[in-house]
């Protein structure tokens, strides 16, 4: 049987306005290096082919001699520009992964990913060509109206928050994305705010959800840097 080749698509675009100060989340330092670093030598350490690291245009000579080049990463095969939003970087990243059989579409700040969920992911999408990584709630969910009144409790057991990596066959997201980027070119507004959301909306294949790791947290704000620095010491 042929050998299916993987390609990570890593973001770190995003400003991590939430996270404040003058410096992007992807770039803060955990345990002395760049948040950035741990999620890229997940994926050096895999059995991922490629890796294509999705960045501000700005800061791709940056992430090249001070991330790529300092730590020797050898899969990081390209370095482009994302867009305005998440999912313009997203395609961005697809574009740049042409010839693969299968993606990986991993946040940047999610320092936490293990092999044992990239070989989850990996057996699941080769199965169900489209999965993403979660973990069940642990908290009763409301769901509320635009006045902030419960309307809703949906079972906790059939809600999950969702993490990365979400995976899928190559073909088909870049179907999926091409549509929704054709769609937004003639002017109808977009809110999506994850690959799987993409696929549900521009087709009618399922997304499995599959197994991640309650330490697979993306730094967003002070507090979870503080959180990530706890899970270091720990797996030290």
């Amino acid at each position: 049987m042929e050998k299916k080749t993987y390609t990570a698509i890593v973001l770190a675009a995003g400003k991590g306005t939430r996270m404040g100060g003058d410096v992007h989340k992807q770039y803060l330092l955990l345990n002395g290096k760049p948040v950035l670093y741990y999620s890229l030598k997940a994926l050096e350490d895999s059995r991922v082919d490629h890796i294509v690291l999705v960045t501000g245009e700005s800061e791709i000579d940056y992430c090249q001699k001070e991330i790529i080049e300092k730590y020797g990463f050898q899969k990081v095969k390209k370095v482009v520009a994302g867009g305005a939003e998440r999912y313009h970087s997203v395609f961005c990243g697809l574009q740049a992964a042409e010839g693969a059989d299968y993606v990986l579409v991993h946040d940047g700040a999610r320092p936490f990913v293990e092999n044992a969920i990239l070989e989850r992911c990996m057996e699941a999408v080769e199965k169900y060509h489209a999965c993403v990584v979660g973990m069940p709630v642990k908290d009763t969910i409301k769901i509320v109206d635009e006045q902030g009144f419960a309307v809703n409790t949906p079972p906790r057991n059939l809600v999950w928050n969702v993490q990365t990596p979400q995976c899928f066959s190559y073909p088909l997201i870049l179907d999926a994305y091409s549509k929704m980027i054709e769609e937004e070119k003639q002017g109808k507004q977009m809110s999506v705010t994850d690959d799987a959301m993409v696929l549900e909306t521009f087709s009618q294949h399922q997304v499995k959800l599959i197994e991640g790791s309650y330490e697979n947290i993306k730094i967003t704000t002070p507090e979870d840097l503080l959180v990530a620095e706890i899970f270091c010491k720990q797996r030290q």
